[in-house]
């Protein structure tokens, strides 16, 4: 946690970008997405990640998402804007306008495709941070996405920075995230980057989750990492047992594919989403259906 207050710690929700039929973002239903995230249980937005699809909005509209959650959200939680791009010069860009737009801190991912070393990692890192402007940033740490690892060596080494208050974990080792939380300096988060490492990392220490399932079961989500940081697992596993096949089918295509789909059963947005990403395919659509129904999140019959 910063001086100010600002932390990260509990729920975090990686916010979808609704779009039109046309293709466009539908800032009326982002508006609306974001206000029942909140109205639910979510303790950060974090708009224009993976999630929010950032690499295919053009950066007039990456203001404008943020701009439409900061209202969404009216104070009562903080919103976290990505900032990502390959080019350390485009990521700037991205933080002073998420600054701009009045978020309350950054989420910066690795740079993807041009595979830095540990060296040019902190490098872009330690640019994008001061053109933050001092807003607290999360480091994103997802090896699947960005063909390179951010070690534990250089988070640390990052988190001299007063602005760099923690990091998402995504690098689906398990060993890499206990020598973060292990060695960690104090009052420095670790997030969880995979729903379904939520619950152990809360169970060895970390602090909470940047989470897909939140955007189509936030309550229960909430509960979920609420019950962890309380120390209570018993009940923390049992709603993370239940929603174990939902985490699961949001990753059968690429995300955000299936989550939009499900967001789309339930009634709450179009599933569209920008080329290169295409609708579900009908057998994973089955799947998605299905673990929905096991969620509570869907009347049927899971077995039909």
């Amino acid at each position: 946690m910063r001086p100010d207050g600002t932390t990260v710690r509990g729920l975090s929700v990686a916010v979808v970008t609704p779009m039109t039929p046309e293709g466009e973002v539908d800032f009326p239903g982002l508006r609306k997405h974001a206000r029942w995230l909140v109205e639910n249980g979510v303790d950060v937005l974090m708009p224009c990640g993976t999630t929010g699809e950032g690499v295919t909005l053009d950066p007039a509209e990456q203001v404008r998402v943020v701009e439409e959650c900061v209202e969404a959200a009216n104070g009562r939680v903080p919103v976290f804007a990505g900032a990502g791009s390959n080019w350390t010069k485009t990521a700037q860009e991205l933080a002073r306008g998420a600054a701009a737009a009045g978020a309350d801190g950054l989420l910066c991912a690795t740079p993807a495709y041009n595979k830095p070393s540990q060296e040019g990692l902190y490098r872009h890192f330690t640019e994008v941070v001061e053109a933050g402007g001092g807003l607290p940033v999360v480091l994103y740490n997802v090896p699947g996405r960005t063909a390179v690892n951010l070690l534990p060596e250089t988070v640390f080494r990052l988190a001299r920075m007063e602005p760099v208050i923690g990091v998402k974990e995504a690098c689906g080792d398990i060993d890499q995230i206990q020598t973060v939380l292990r060695d960690r300096p104090e009052g420095f988060l670790v997030l969880a980057g995979d729903d379904s490492f939520a619950l152990p990392v809360m169970a060895l220490g970390g602090d909470g989750v940047v989470s897909v399932v939140g955007n189509e079961a936030p309550r229960l989500m909430a509960d979920l990492v609420g019950h962890a940081l309380a120390g209570d697992f018993t009940a923390a596993r049992k709603i993370h047992e239940r929603l174990l096949p939902l985490m699961r089918a949001n990753f059968i295509e690429s995300n955000p594919v299936p989550a939009k789909t499900a967001l789309e059963m339930m009634g709450r947005m179009g599933a569209q989403t920008r080329l290169p990403l295409v609708p579900l395919k009908p057998e994973s659509r089955e799947i998605l259906r299905r673990a929905m129904v096991d969620a509570g999140l869907m009347e049927g019959d899971a077995d039909a």
